[in-house]
């Protein structure tokens, strides 16, 4: 089973050669992994030192975009091109500890066993970050917690690990990445905290203004409330056998050594 590590990176130059190091180190007893990251727009020379990088890692795949998204969209843009039935997560700035991964890993697929999880979440014990940010998120996770209900004490950490079936269900908008966890359970999934390691950025600036994520994130909670009130979970007691034209035209067989049809063609929608 191929794990794929999808890492979206805005000007992230400095932290990407540590990262993608200890990547290496922590997947090294994985059979088969891949790690897809993204560069999204950047205006410094994040590209060439992934370039230089992949020469010597052949499991890393770069994807690029021509001007920032945002790194929601550089998460859709990541998962889409990961060839991974599982997917972790990782930001760019070096925060997130790639040596939590194979524990995050393994109990999805050991949860996966017995229950619908389809995601373990990271949880950050203790955040290496501002007071003032660390104040601000804990305000925003309660009051996300407490209007969505997920579950979940911190969704907006960056690591994480899921199915890829599970993201490909969810709709799609922007920051919908600080919502995931809400997003796996709308779908019928379960998530699992797992407490991870913080790490204090070495290189560079967050990305984030605080008042601005502040006033942006009253209004995504509010319509990803409403997405969760609008939904209904369907239970499939009957799903009879996919009718296939092809087949039944296979098993008709004559007795005449010239076909009575020639090739038909026909056109898809």
């Amino acid at each position: 089973m191929l794990l794929s590590v999808v890492i979206p990176a805005h000007n992230e130059s400095d932290n990407l050669p540590q990262l993608l190091q200890e990547i290496q180190v922590a997947l090294s007893s994985v059979d088969a992994f891949e790690v897809v990251v993204v560069d999204d727009g950047s205006s410094d020379n994040t590209q060439s030192v992934l370039n230089d990088i992949q020469a010597d890692f052949p499991q890393l795949r770069i994807v690029k975009h021509g001007s920032s998204c945002g790194q929601s969209t550089a998460l859709m843009t990541g998962v889409d091109a990961a060839g991974g039935e599982i997917i972790a997560t990782l930001d760019g700035d070096g925060q997130n500890d790639p040596a939590d991964i194979p524990g995050m890993v393994a109990l999805l697929l050991k949860s996966r066993e017995t229950d619908e999880v389809r995601m373990i979440a990271g949880v950050r014990a203790k955040r290496k970050d501002s007071r003032w940010r660390l104040i601000s998120s804990r305000i925003a996770n309660g009051v996300r917690s407490r209007i969505l209900q997920d579950g979940t004490p911190d969704s907006g950490c960056g690591i994480k690990v899921f199915l890829k079936q599970a993201f490909a269900i969810m709709p799609r908008f922007n920051h919908m990445h600080r919502f995931l966890p809400a997003l796996v359970v709308r779908g019928g999934g379960k998530v699992i905290s797992y407490p991870v390691n913080h790490r204090v950025r070495t290189h560079g600036k967050s990305h984030y203004d605080t008042l601005r994520r502040l006033m942006v994130g009253i209004v995504d909670i509010m319509g990803v409330a409403w997405l969760l009130r609008r939904n209904k979970l369907a239970i499939v007691e009957r799903l009879d056998a996919v009718y296939d034209e092809r087949t039944n035209l296979d098993s008709i067989r004559f007795d005449r050594s010239t076909p009575v049809h020639g090739p038909v063609r026909r056109a898809v929608a």
